[in-house]
């Protein structure tokens, strides 16, 4: 059975935690003289239908520097769904490449991917969840407190993708986790399920408030998104009325835990969900976390190729 990385949900708790000891150990090794070619020979294949910086650059980088090489497809080349079904890209891409990595709007159409590969395929993002940034954020967060047991994370602004994933790596982890958000964005309930499951599980626990100031106390994690995702554009005026109390600035990181970080998937639009002060301030994580992307999708390369 080949192995595709969708969700989050779909992995356990000691896989995950395998991934990210991976990840650290890859990173070393990069920072020691460079990675052994683990994946020569091996294509990725990397399907877009949204802008990308980090995605796109971060697993063409891991595929170089463990030895194997990535494809870059377009929006305009393949139109994934509407020039030709997806089923028949999956299939025909299958007998290119050693692997897919697709960045999409619905979700759906990266699950019928992996419904008709035969070959891995990974969510390098999609309107559900962002499995691959949750993965470097689960190795920010480790690197920075050496767990994630008891680690009290809290996200303020929009119920979105990244929050989602960010919530179950955080609870089947053993991390407390806390969503801020004004009514009307929360989080999807299917989404919200599996959370207060997974904190079930390991122990953690799961809060919800409409209140930033609450949500901060104690956190020393706290994580935020743009107001407006790729796709919202036509919500961005009404978006952008209704978030501003949810604003991370030097206030509210004030009021968190003395030694927090804070956190943003980028790209950010500053002034808006994060200030200036706080993105390039003390506590900032930003540009660490960015960077460790290259570092914990090499391991979930290496684990999918090792499954395969």
């Amino acid at each position: 059975m080949k192995k595709d990385f969708i969700s989050i949900q779909d992995f356990t708790p000691e896989e995950l935690q395998s991934m990210l000891d991976l990840a650290i150990q890859l990173k070393k090794e990069y920072f020691s003289g460079g990675n052994p070619p683990l994946l020569k020979g091996k294509v990725l294949g990397m399907i877009f239908q949204k802008p990308s910086l980090r995605t796109r650059v971060s697993f063409d980088m891991a595929m170089r520097h463990l030895g194997g090489d990535a494809l870059y497809l377009s929006p305009n080349e393949i139109g994934l769904g509407q020039r030709e079904s997806i089923a028949d890209v999956a299939r025909v891409l299958s007998g290119y490449v050693h692997a897919i990595m697709a960045r999409v709007f619905a979700h759906e159409h990266v699950l019928e991917l992996a419904r008709w590969a035969s070959v891995p395929v990974i969510n390098g993002l999609s309107d559900y969840d962002h499995p691959c940034q949750a993965m470097a954020d689960a190795l920010t967060i480790l690197e920075k407190f050496g767990t994630l047991k008891g680690i009290n994370v809290t996200f303020v602004g929009d119920g979105n993708n990244v929050c989602v994933s960010l919530m179950h790596i955080v609870t089947k982890l053993g991390g407390n986790f806390t969503h801020s958000g004004p009514e009307g964005y929360d989080m999807p309930k299917q989404a919200v399920e599996l959370g207060l499951q997974f904190a079930a599980q390991s122990g953690s626990k799961v809060r919800f408030t409409r209140d930033p100031h609450e949500a901060v106390k104690n956190a020393q994690v706290i994580y935020t998104d743009t107001w407006t995702s790729m796709g919202q554009e036509a919500e961005a005026r009404e978006r952008e009325k209704v978030f501003p109390p949810y604003q991370v600035n030097e206030q509210l990181v004030s009021e968190a835990d003395k030694d927090c970080i804070v956190m943003h998937c980028l790209p950010a639009h500053r002034g808006q969900e994060i200030t200036d002060a706080v993105a390039d301030g003390p506590h900032s994580a930003l540009f660490p976390q960015a960077h460790n992307r290259l570092h914990a999708q090499k391991a979930i390369l290496v684990r999918l190729f090792q499954a395969g």
